[in-house]
Formats: C-alpha cells, sequence, structure tokens
C-alpha cells in the first residue's frame, strides 16, 4: 500500500492549489497561443509551482525545502476551510484555460499532459459537491477529516520524524517550529470537525473508538517521552548539536500540542454516544454520490458498485481454485481454501516469534529478499532507478491502527531514501510464506520501483511524477506481484506461490467488501466475516482492514481493477507485436510517463505498439 498515505500526501494528494508566486526557479514562460503541447506543460508546470508554494510540508518530502526556499522549513500546510475554498477557485481558473486548448491537435506526451489535466480538473469539479472530510480532487479522498487513518494528530509526528531532517542547529529550530504550529494546525481541524459532526458526517462508532484509543495512546505518554520529544532529541544528538533542544520540545508538546490534542480528542469522544454502527458512507450527506466519486477519485475508472461486486465474487472464485490446487498438492484436502490457508499460516515454522528478536530475524529476512530481487530487476527493466529504499518498522505509537505494509516515497534531491514500513504489532499477522509478495508490492518491483522512476524521469512536468492515481500506483504494484511469479521466484517455493495469489484473493475480496459496505450496506462485521471466512486470515487483521476500507470508501478497489487494467494493457500489446513485443520497452515505456489515470495508460501503451509495430 502506497501510504503515510497518500505517502505523506495526505495533505498533497488533494492537490489543494492556491494562486501564489513561483515555489521554485525556472518556472515555464507562456508559451505562443498556437502551441498547445506547450501550454498544456506550462500549466501543468504552473499548477505545480503554486502547490508547492501553499504546500510547506510537500515542499520537505520532496526535499525542495533548501536555498530560496528554506524558509518554508519552519511553517506546516494551511488545513482551513479558506484554504479550501481558494483551492477549488484555483482549479476553476485552471480549468477554463485548458478549456482554451485544442487536444485534437495533440499527439503523443502532449496528449498525456492534456488528458491527465483534464482528469485532475474533471475530478476537481466532483470534489467540489462535497462539503465534509478530505476534499481531494484526485488520488484518493475520506468523508472523516480525523479518523484512525486520517488527521494531522497522526500524520504530523510521522512527518517530523521521517521527513524534517535535522542536520544544523537551523534545522532543530525550524522543528521547533514546526512543533509549535502544530498546535494551531489541531485547533483548526478540531473545528472543522465539528462542523462535519454537525451536517451529519460522523464517523461510525467504532471508528471513533479506535480513534478514541490511538488519542489515549499517544496523550498517555509523558511528554518528556513522547515521539515529537525524542526524534528531535535522538537526532540532534546523532548530528553533535549542543543545546537544550529535548527540554524546549517536551515544553511544547506538554503545553501546546498535547492540550490541542485533547480538545480534539473531546470532540470526538462526545461525538460517540450519538453514532451509529453502520459502515457504510451511504448514509453521509449525498453519501451515494460519494462513493461513486471515491472509486473514481482512488481508481481512475467510474464503476459501479453492483459492477464492482460482481468483478470481485468472479475474482475470488478463480483465484480460490488455484490455491485450491496448491493447498491438495501439500497434503491438505480438508477445509475451505481460507480455513487451510489459515492452517498453513498457524504452522509453527512459519512464525516469527512475536519477540525483539524475532522481529529483528523478520526485518533481516524482507532485507535479503530485496536484495535478490535487485540483482534479477535487469531482466524484466531497461531503466532501474537510482534511489535506494529501506524497510522500517511501523512506529509503535501508530501501529494499531495503521496497515500491515506501507511506503513512503524518497526525496528528488537524493537526501531521503525510500521507505517500505511494515508493521510488527504481531507477528502472527506476517507468516513467513506471505512476506516475499509484501515486499515485491511495496518495494521493487512494487511501489519503489514505479515511484523513483517517475522521479527520475526526464521530459515530463513535476507534477506527472506525483503518485496522485492510486489505481495506476495499486494496480501497478498488484502487477508487480505478478511479474515476480512470471519471473519464477517460487519455482521451488509453493507456500510462497500460494502467499502469492493469498494476496491476490486478498485483494479481489477488497472488491466484495468494499461494493458491500458502501453500496449493498453491509454492516462492519458482515464484511469482515466474509473476509475470514474466505481468506483464513486472523479476525482482528481483517477488522482492522474493513475499517479502512469505511474511512477510504473506493480505496480498497484501486489495486484489483488498476491491476486489471495493467494485465490487459500488456497483453493487448503483447497480442499486437507478437514476438516483436519487449516486456522491457513495455515497461519502460509505462512507468516513464508517471502516475497517469488508467485510460490514459491504455492509450500511452496502445501507441508505443503501434509504433513499434509499424517501425
Amino acid at each position: 500500500m502506497l501510504d503515510r498515505r497518500r505517502l505523506l500526501l495526505s495533505s498533497a494528494a488533494g492537490l489543494g492549489l492556491a494562486v501564489a508566486g513561483p515555489a521554485l526557479a525556472g518556472a515555464s514562460q507562456t508559451p505562443a497561443a498556437g502551441d498547445g503541447g506547450a501550454r498544456v506543460t506550462a500549466l501543468l508546470d504552473r499548477m505545480m509551482q503554486e502547490f508547492l508554494a501553499e504546500s510547506p510540508e510537500f515542499m520537505t518530502s520532496l526535499g525542495l525545502d533548501t536555498g530560496p526556499n528554506a524558509g518554508v522549513r519552519s511553517k506546516l500546510d494551511d488545513r482551513s476551510l479558506a484554504f479550501v475554498d481558494r483551492s477549488f477557485a484555483a482549479f476553476r481558473g485552471y480549468d477554463a484555460e485548458l478549456k482554451n486548448i485544442d487536444r485534437s491537435a495533440l499527439s503523443g506526451m502532449d496528449a498525456v499532459n492534456y488528458d491527465t489535466t483534464r482528469f485532475i480538473l474533471d475530478g476537481a469539479a466532483t470534489a467540489d459537491r462535497f462539503d465534509y472530510g478530505v476534499q481531494s480532487p484526485v488520488g484518493g479522498t475520506s468523508p472523516y477529516l480525523v479518523s484512525q487513518l486520517t488527521g494531522s494528530y497522526s500524520s504530523i509526528p510521522q512527518f517530523l520524524d521521517t521527513q524534517h531532517q535535522v542536520r544544523t542547529a537551523g534545522d532543530a529550530e525550524t522543528y521547533l517550529a514546526r512543533l509549535s504550529a502544530f498546535a494551531g494546525v489541531l485547533d483548526v481541524e478540531t473545528d472543522r470537525v465539528r462542523a462535519d459532526f454537525a451536517a451529519g458526517a460522523t464517523p461510525p462508532d467504532f471508528v471513533l473508538r479506535r480513534t478514541g484509543e490511538q488519542f489515549a495512546a499517544t496523550l498517555g505518554i509523558d511528554p518528556a517521552q513522547s515521539g515529537l520529544t525524542r526524534s528531535l532529541a535522538r537526532r540532534a544528538a546523532e548530528a553533535n548539536l549542543t543545546g537544550d533542544w529535548a527540554a524546549r520540545a517536551e515544553a511544547i508538546v506538554r503545553d501546546a500540542v498535547y492540550p490541542a490534542m485533547r480538545r480534539q480528542a473531546d470532540v470526538v469522544a462526545a461525538a460517540l454516544p450519538g453514532a451509529t454502527s453502520d459502515a457504510g458512507c451511504w448514509r453521509l450527506p449525498d453519501g451515494e454520490a460519494y462513493y461513486r466519486y471515491g472509486v473514481l477519485s482512488y481508481t481512475t475508472t467510474d464503476m459501479g458498485g453492483d459492477e464492482i461486486h460482481e468483478i470481485g465474487l468472479a475474482q475470488v472464485a478463480e483465484l480460490s481454485a488455484r490455491a485450491d490446487a496448491i493447498l491438495k498438492a501439500q497434503g491438505l484436502t480438508q477445509g475451505t481454501v481460507g480455513e487451510r490457508i489459515a492452517a498453513v499460516a498457524r504452522r509453527p515454522d512459519q512464525l516469527y516469534p512475536n519477540t525483539d528478536a524475532g522481529k529483528a530475524e523478520l526485518l533481516a529476512d524482507l532485507n535479503a529478499q530485496m536484495a535478490r530481487m535487485q540483482q534479477r530487476l535487469p531482466e524484466v527493466f531497461g531503466r532501474l532507478p537510482r534511489a535506494s529504499v529501506e524497510i522500517r518498522r511501523v512506529p509503535v505509537e501508530i501501529e494499531a491502527g495503521a496497515p500491515g505494509g506501507s511506503y513512503q516515497m524518497p526525496a528528488m534531491d537524493g537526501s531521503r531514501p525510500g521507505a517500505y514500513y511494515i508493521n510488527l504489532r504481531d507477528t502472527a499477522e506476517t507468516p513467513r510464506f506471505t512476506l516475499p509478495t509484501l515486499t515485491y508490492h511495496e518495494a521493487s518491483p512494487g511501489h519503489h520501483f514505479q515511484i523513483a522512476v517517475a522521479l527520475e524521469a526526464e521530459g515530463i512536468p513535476l507534477l506527472r511524477k506525483m503518485p496522485l492515481f492510486s489505481g495506476y500506483t495499486e494496480g501497478w504494484a498488484l502487477y508487480a506481484e505478478q511479474l515476480a511469479d512470471e519471473m519464477g521466484v517460487y519455482a521451488d517455493d509453493p507456500l510462497g506461490q500460494l502467499g502469492y495469489l493469498q494476496s491476490f484473493m486478498f485483494r479481489a475480496t477488497r472488491l466484495v467488501a468494499d461494493s458491500g459496505l458502501h453500496h449493498k450496506r453491509w454492516s462492519r462485521e458482515q464484511a469482515v466475516r466474509y473476509m475470514v471466512e474466505t481468506l483464513g486470515d486472523a479476525e482482528s487483521t481483517m477488522t482492522t482492514e474493513v475499517e479502512r476500507y469505511c474511512v477510504w470508501p473506493g480505496q480498497a478497489c484501486s489495486y484489483k481493477l488498476g491491476h486489471t487494467v495493467w494485465d490487459r494493457t500488456r497483453t493487448r500489446a503483447r497480442a499486437t507485436l507478437g514476438d516483436r513485443f519487449d516486456i522491457r520497452g513495455f515497461h519502460d515505456t509505462a512507468l516513464a510517463a508517471g502516475a497517469i489515470p488508467l485510460e490514459v495508460l491504455e492509450r500511452l501503451v496502445d501507441d508505443w505498439a503501434a509504433s513499434v509495430r509499424t517501425a
């Protein structure tokens, strides 16, 4: 899963743009009126410039907060409704500009730029109709500003720890400035949460409880021992910085951050008595339309709930049959496929000890798997990324509500590698046979490979290097799992292949559960029961998953729907080219364009295949 979700684009994925001056040197000049391709590129460049000027956090996450941009390092993003309103006004202006460019006169990458921009602006127009939650025109959304997975109370501590560099005394001072600003951000969000609740956009009771538990866990830590304090103290010491950094951070946490966080936690707690257990967004204002919007925003496909549900059921049946064959070959014939997979997952030889030593062993094994794959990547890719990737444990403070695996992109200046986070709250949730596939999904050839290649690509606007489209990025990561299997990594590892099939089954069940919750009005318990019975996973794991789907309507669909398009696109290109099909050419073409809507991906690859055929 692409996360810190969205890759610490939780504020950025929405592309909340507002008119401002250039954030970077070398802003595009206005091209001649007749040069449509250059005008689209200039529009995309200006959109990105103006967005960066309004998003200090995104500037830092990209490693662009240096030199003339260093002033942003003491600031956090504006999360006010006034900013949201300015953002959508800016989108309406961009839309007017794009309408004056003739799409029929464009081809190649100019057409890709235009079509991608058109999708973003159409998404903004749709998002503007909803006045609650995270109003994200593209890249994903959530009807709840604060939940177990959304909100600055969890995202900003992670941002400060992993994105804000501390190498000089100036860096430490700007960390403290951001820490002070954190309290104000919390209060702005709290006011918006009150308004959302009053408008009828209250999360389900179980989401409120889970969120309350996370607030309690954070606030239960002494300010001197909080992650916010320890992060600065640790990194200042590593950089040999003299000063009372820990004491100053502790005072801000105690006197400003914790009180603001308690105010937000109190609002969440006060909503619980009146909340219902209804899980889907259908119960929200204009909720059925919100689900359709969520699916479009995440998957870039305009698909209804019934169709998604039927696709999921069909794919679960096909994948279960393949898993059944492997299980029978292992002598496992009794019980459902899910029950037999669960039996494998409980075997002692498949479990790491749930101890610090066992978790260290698990991380070492993941690093070894990743190193082996890195050596084989030139077999199927012509272009390899320069950026490296590290495997890290999800911070203990947030692991209770966090997903099993996630990825954080590298800095564009090379100052920070990519990071693949794995949740080690309980090693029983990560049996050995499931881990290779998770590594291929999150690191290489999955999220890290695709995102790093895009960031390093030449000839495309900076905005299009960003992983904005979940259908493309999550679809690619699932396709990467398939690619690893096709490379023969499981030739002597039938249980590893079972883990791969279980992963695909998991994503197919997501189609069923997500559409069940938000379209067919399933309860949380019904969705959990379906996934446990189908997959054989622990109920605790599936409960966390289903609660995630409740917070991010449509996001769970992006994996398998995206993979289906990636696989279909490659199949069509192979049929077009026959013996002339080159897997490396296919990959390099599709990845060098950056993340794009799925229908744009299909046109891009079709054009590539046609050009190779006629060359």
